[in-house]
């Protein structure tokens, strides 16, 4: 239960930082172009880390879904 507290926090502060980060870049004075062709960069990224987290955290449920599979049997 501890660690999904440390999870949730961390979530937060994530989530906070991407509507952060969207949001300077909507509002800097920058032509419209220019801040339509930085978002889709940033999305792509955006996207791309989301993937490698997400492969990431598929891992460590299957890790742990076989440590505990280990201990039960």
């Amino acid at each position: 239960m501890a660690d999904n507290k440390g999870g949730e926090i961390i979530g937060a502060f994530v989530v906070g930082g991407l509507i952060g980060a969207a949001l300077g870049i909507l509002f800097a004075p920058k032509a419209g172009k220019e801040t339509r062709e930085q978002l889709g960069d940033w999305m792509e990224e955006t996207k791309e880390k989301a993937k490698e987290n997400i492969e990431k955290l598929e891992a460590e449920i299957k890790r742990r879904k076989e440590h505990l599979l280990k201990h039960v049997n």
